[in-house]
């Protein structure tokens, strides 16, 4: 037994990082939605909403992100018609929790991972509000694509900027980037 824990000992402290990260984050995350009411809308959704309404107001007039009380969802209209509703998963923090646990199990050089963290996670959070702006016009215009854009296209994009996050930060900063490279 002793032998296989020897050999399998980095893929056993890479899934005992990642998981140990993993489970914090979203205790942490879950313990922060506890403090909102059942049917309330928590900051960060709030914040993510009002991003999307700004990104959506750079193109047009006549577009509004609201809060529809008391329900725990943002209203997204777009040219005076209800396209989308803005709920706490879209907020992309379960994404963001994903990517860091996996950067965290990866690490590399502590500066150098803490930088790699906040920025990825900022320009998640960045393509998210994008993503949700571009989903809300692409729904108003093309109604009957709605699975196909919030169900496939639009999660696809999340996830794979995730995805090739991870692939730079394996391949270029973590503590094994160097024998990667050789």
């Amino acid at each position: 037994m002793k032998k296989y824990f020897i050999i399998y000992k980095p893929f056993l402290v890479f899934l005992a990082s990642f998981f140990l990260t993993y489970i914090i984050l979203t205790f942490l995350y879950r313990n922060y939605l506890s403090n909102f009411e059942e049917n309330k809308l928590d900051s960060i959704t709030k914040i993510v909403g009002r991003n999307t309404e700004q990104v959506l107001l750079l193109f047009t007039n006549d577009a509004s992100v609201q809060e529809v009380a008391p329900e725990p969802y943002l209203r997204l209209v777009y040219h005076q018609k209800y396209v989308a509703r803005l709920v706490e998963g879209c907020n992309a923090v379960s994404v963001i929790i994903l990517f860091v646990s996996f950067v965290v199990a990866f690490s590399g050089k502590l500066i150098a991972t803490l930088l790699f963290i906040f920025g990825g996670s900022l320009l998640i959070y960045l393509l998210n509000v994008l993503r949700i702006a571009a989903l809300s016009a692409l729904i108003f215009y093309f109604p009957k694509q709605e699975s196909l854009l919030h169900g496939v296209i639009f999660p696809l994009s999340i996830y794979g900027v995730a995805f090739i996050l991870w692939l730079i930060w394996v391949r270029k900063f973590s503590k094994y980037a160097s024998k990667n490279t050789k």
